[in-house]
């Protein structure tokens, strides 16, 4: 995957935030702090509102846009004035992020039994009702080998369709 010079890392939910943050932190991705738009993660799943807000600050070359999601069927329609300056990646962590604490727990055949959704499984078979909180992704994975681990894990068993990237394909060569 090719990267411009800056990229627009937007992150569907707090627990995707954390999770980037944590691999940024580490130093682990193939962008840095130093590429993002603005300097952070974004939140805005809005393409038009993305464009008022961050788009009309006269960039030279192109931008990236790394969106981080679990739905296949979210659209990022971007205006013909911005369309071929902007480079839209899919990464898709469906069916939910939570899926890296089941494979961090080891407890993937169980929940592939279980025939639950990955938060509910993780709430109620593993007892991590807050799964999806900043705090909890922080604390859980605070160890980032195992978040690593856990993501490449993801990757193998996980049917990333044509056009698609997991964040195992954001990972710097050197985490892998």
């Amino acid at each position: 995957m090719n990267l411009s010079k800056y990229v627009a890392c937007i992150c569907e939910g707090s627990a995707e935030r954390a999770i980037i943050k944590l691999l940024l932190d580490e130093n682990r991705l193939i962008f840095t702090w130093d590429n993002l738009l603005d300097g952070e993660i974004l939140r805005c799943r809005n393409a038009k509102k993305f464009e008022e807000q961050h788009l009309r600050k006269g960039f030279t070359g192109t931008i990236t846009v790394l969106r981080i999601l679990d739905s296949r069927r979210e659209k990022f329609k971007l205006s013909k004035a911005y369309a071929s300056k902007i480079d839209v990646v899919n990464v898709i962590t469906a069916p939910e992020i939570e899926m890296l604490v089941i494979f961090a727990e080891g407890q993937y055949d169980e929940y592939k039994k279980s025939k639950k959704k990955p938060s509910a499984f993780c709430k109620e078979n593993l007892g991590m009702g807050d799964v999806k909180s900043t705090q909890f992704v922080e604390s859980y994975f605070a160890d980032i080998d195992i978040l690593i681990s856990a993501i490449r894990e993801y990757r193998r068993v996980s049917n990333i369709q044509r056009g698609e990237y997991a964040l195992a394909d954001l990972l710097n060569p050197s985490s892998i």
